[in-house]
């Protein structure tokens, strides 16, 4: 049996990676390959760094291209940026990327593709409701889900809590910077989880980044009404995301396309 793939792309100010997913089950098709972010991070850099990625993998023609970028997206254009060229505000990611490869494109908040990830293929597969993916990093990622409905560009870690920029103070980053213990960290944690969920009483909350991998030393000690759990999907979660997001679209501009009087 054929199997049905789409490509993701996970764009960082370090490195951009990419792999073909096998949508059925989630998993990569192919070994994940990175090359580093070009130094000067123009979109045209950038772009270029996309198409030998795209060229590297043998994949079905019409497959489509999933990415996830490290910024807010409004329906694909670039709306500020922080950990790349400054010359990104504005540009039409999909269009851009379009151009440079022959294939189409789905854009996403590299946070919103992690969330995608977990909610169908990790660890909030089948879950209804409100969920809400937290990454855990440099800064705090988020990515808020309503019945299997992203609701995108949330950036719930630029809550101002306590008259502090949330994620200053609760990021796995602050965490390293001032040399705290997991149970001070902890603490931190508790205050900002638990201002998230009166804002939005989520069903689920789920925890991801790198950190995640040591969750049994910190998330035991958060006191929520929500379940809190650990992320399944790692640092595939944004390329893996991508691609199903972009497989969804690909599917409803098809449907769209078909019905079309």
């Amino acid at each position: 049996m054929a199997r049905h793939l789409a490509l993701g792309i996970d764009i960082g100010g370090s490195g951009i990676k990419g792999a073909p997913v096998d949508l059925d089950t989630g998993e990569l098709a192919a070994e994940r390959l990175r090359i580093p972010t070009p130094g000067e991070s123009t979109p045209e850099a950038v772009a270029a760094v996309v198409s030998q990625l795209v060229d590297s993998f043998d994949l079905p023609e019409h497959a489509p291209v999933g990415v996830a970028f490290p910024a807010p997206m409004d329906h694909g254009v670039v709306r500020f940026i922080a950990n790349l060229h400054q010359s990104w505000k504005g540009v039409d990611l999909p269009e851009l990327l379009h151009d440079a490869t022959g294939r189409e494109v789905t854009a996403v908040n590299d946070a919103d593709a992690a969330g995608i990830g977990e909610q169908r293929y990790g660890a909030a597969k089948g879950r209804d409701g409100v969920v809400l993916v937290a990454t855990l990093g440099t800064g705090i990622g988020s990515a808020l889900i309503v019945d299997g409905v992203l609701v995108p560009n949330t950036e719930l870690g630029h809550l101002e809590i306590d008259g502090h920029d949330a994620e200053s103070r609760a990021a796995d980053s602050a965490r390293e910077r001032e040399s705290l213990d997991f149970a001070a960290w902890a603490g931190r944690l508790q205050r900002y989880f638990e201002t998230v969920e009166m804002l939005l009483s989520p069903d689920l909350i789920v925890v991801g980044g790198g950190v995640s991998k040591k969750h049994k030393e910190f998330l035991p000690l958060l006191d929520l009404r929500a379940p809190i759990i650990p992320a399944e999907l790692r640092n595939a979660a944004g390329i893996v995301g991508a691609a199903a997001l972009a497989s969804s679209r690909a599917k409803h501009s098809k449907h769209g396309k078909k019905h079309k009087k």
